[in-house]
């Protein structure tokens, strides 16, 4: 059965030469490598856990980072102030239209919480499943909420065993402005990652991690998933309306030749799962470089105390500009042998584009209107 299960594999891989799971595109156009993340103005110190950033009507930031929600404010953002704590960490954010501030709590599910009232608002459960691995949220002009639910089972903090595990039953949940009638409008999707709401023509668009790509359904109708962009050189995370009608899209790690390979072989797969510890997979990583003991390429090793910009790498800093189509404007990078790594989102504020890098445990900001 192993020999057959591995010819029949060969004979995927040459009939399907140029499928979308054999062939990593190239960083080029758009997409070509730069050192524009590695230029930006970290703000303030690090953050650790640090996870989603969002710009809040009067130029502030909120900010996720381990269990605690963050107020960024001032010049330079320097002024930091508590707005909630949680048992587990805090995750994807949105604000309401009635200004409360929604939170995907890991394991918990999602908490709309109201300053003027001492205790959030939850919601657990949709259709009788638990939801334990919220990722983002948001919200619609006329109140209803949207999010993804990366995991059905599973914490966001166990992602690389959904990867490794090849699993697919992660779903977007819709509810109403007071967190009732949870349903799933979409369900056995590939790791869900970030959703936003086209300012426009109100179309819900979703990412999938597992699948490389970036969709859209309309908001009301039936909801069949377009495709607006697929087959990404990376991981895609969250997605943030840039306020001219197109998107920030993070892409949390780079795709390598190496996992693609280990993920089609099984037997390895599985051994690898059950006998090392998950950070010493070969998987893809918010940051990396830190620990001896890390799988790497060839091309990865340090020379003379020196990684090269361009070797295969264990992470990656990635952040996409969007149109309103989905093509991409231009990218800014931190490549293997840069600081600024696991770019889970970025919002534009008046005082610049503001990026959070997972993997460096900080904010980043560019001045300018981030073109």
């Amino acid at each position: 059965m192993g020999f057959f299960d591995h010819l029949m594999r060969d004979i995927r891989s040459i009939l399907d030469r140029d499928g979308e799971q054999n062939a990593i595109p190239p960083l080029d156009g758009a997409l070509s490598p730069n050192d524009r993340l590695d230029a930006c103005l970290p703000i303030g110190t690090p953050l650790p856990g640090l996870d989603d950033v969002l710009a809040d009507k009067d130029g502030s930031l909120l900010v996720s980072a381990g269990r605690h929600v963050l107020r960024l404010s001032g010049d330079g953002f320097a002024t930091r102030t508590p707005v909630a704590e949680f048992e587990d960490d805090a995750g994807g954010l949105a604000i309401h239209p009635d200004g409360r501030i929604l939170v995907c709590v890991a394991g918990r599910g999602l908490a709309a919480i109201d300053l003027a009232r001492p205790e959030p608002r939850w919601l657990k459960t949709a259709e009788g499943c638990a939801l334990a691995g919220l990722i983002s949220v948001a919200a619609a002009p006329d109140g209803r909420i949207f999010a993804v639910d990366g995991s059905m089972g599973r914490p966001p903090s166990e992602w690389r065993h959904d990867l490794m595990e090849k699993r697919h039953n992660g779903r977007l949940i819709e509810c109403g402005p007071r967190l009732e009638d949870a349903r799933t409008l979409l369900k056995d999707l590939r790791y869900p990652y970030g959703i936003a709401i086209a300012p426009d023509s109100g179309q819900i668009w979703f990412s999938e991690s597992w699948a490389h790509r970036v969709s859209r359904i309309p908001r009301n109708g039936t909801p069949q998933p377009e495709i607006v962009l697929r087959n990404l050189p990376g991981y895609p995370a969250r997605l943030r309306p840039d306020g001219r009608g197109g998107f920030y899209l993070g892409l949390f790690a780079r795709r390598t030749h190496l996992i693609e390979f280990v993920l089609k072989e099984d037997d390895f797969r599985k051994e690898m799962i059950a006998t090392v510890p998950p950070d010493h997979w070969i998987a893809p990583a918010y940051a990396g470089g830190s620990d001896c003991l890390e799988p790497m390429q060839i091309g990865g090793v340090k020379a003379l105390g020196i990684q090269k910009p361009w070797a295969p790498p264990r992470s990656y800093g990635l952040l996409v500009h969007l149109d309103a189509n989905g093509e991409v404007i231009n990218a800014m990078h931190s490549r293997t042998g840069g600081r600024f790594h696991g770019i889970t989102a970025a919002c534009m504020t008046p005082q610049g584009l503001v990026i959070a890098s997972r993997g460096a445990g900080c904010l980043l900001l560019e001045r300018g209107d981030g073109r």
